[in-house]
C-alpha cells in the first residue's frame, strides 16, 4: 500500500471508520474493476439504497465489466450491464470513509483515518456463471457483515 501520510491531510474517524455527522461511504478496489468491486459495490448499493455513498475502481481497469459477472448479479435481480470500469484515484480513496481492497494490493494508497479492510475472494476473470455465483453470494455476505458495522443502529438494511 502507497503511505499518504504526509499529504497534510487532517481527517479523523471513528473505530469503524466512519464519521457519524455523514452518511458512511465506501469504496471497493480490485485490480480490473470488472469483477468482485462491481458486485460489492452493486450488493452495497442494493442492500443500503441511498444511506451509503458507493464507489468502485480498479488499479488496472478493463475494458469492459466481466459478462459472468454481469449474468451472475442479473439471476438475483441486480442489473450491472450499464456499469464501467474505473481508474482507481487518490481523490476517491480520500473522500471514502472505508476501503475495501480485494487483490488490488501495494496499487491503493493509504490516508490517514482511514478504514482498510482486504477481502480475500476468488478472482472471477475468465470464469463462467457458475464458477462466479459462490463468489457473488460470499460478497453479499461480506456487505451484510459491513453494513451492521457502518449503519447505525436499526438502519440495517431493509
Amino acid at each position: 500500500m502507497i503511505d499518504m501520510s504526509r499529504t497534510g491531510t487532517t481527517e479523523t474517524a471513528a473505530e469503524t471508520g466512519v464519521s457519524s455527522s455523514r452518511k458512511p461511504s465506501v469504496l471497493f478496489v480490485c485490480v480490473h474493476n470488472a469483477g468482485r468491486s462491481q458486485m460489492a459495490a452493486a450488493w452495497l448499493s442494493h442492500l443500503a439504497g441511498d444511506r451509503v455513498e458507493v464507489r468502485s475502481a480498479g488499479s488496472a481497469p478493463a475494458d469492459q465489466v466481466n459478462p459472468a459477472v454481469v449474468e451472475a448479479m442479473r439471476e438475483v435481480g441486480i442489473d450491472i450491464s450499464a456499469q464501467t470500469p474505473k481508474v482507481l484515484t487518490y481523490d476517491a480513496v480520500r473522500e471514502s470513509d472505508v476501503c475495501v481492497t480485494m487483490g488490488c494490493g501495494d496499487a491503493c494508497p493509504v490516508f490517514p483515518g482511514k478504514r482498510y479492510l482486504d477481502w480475500k475472494l476468488t478472482d472471477p476473470a475468465g470464469q463462467g456463471v457458475e464458477a462466479v455465483r459462490p463468489i457473488r453470494d460470499e460478497i453479499k455476505t461480506l456487505i451484510e457483515g459491513l453494513l451492521a458495522e457502518i449503519l447505525p443502529a436499526g438502519g440495517t438494511a431493509p
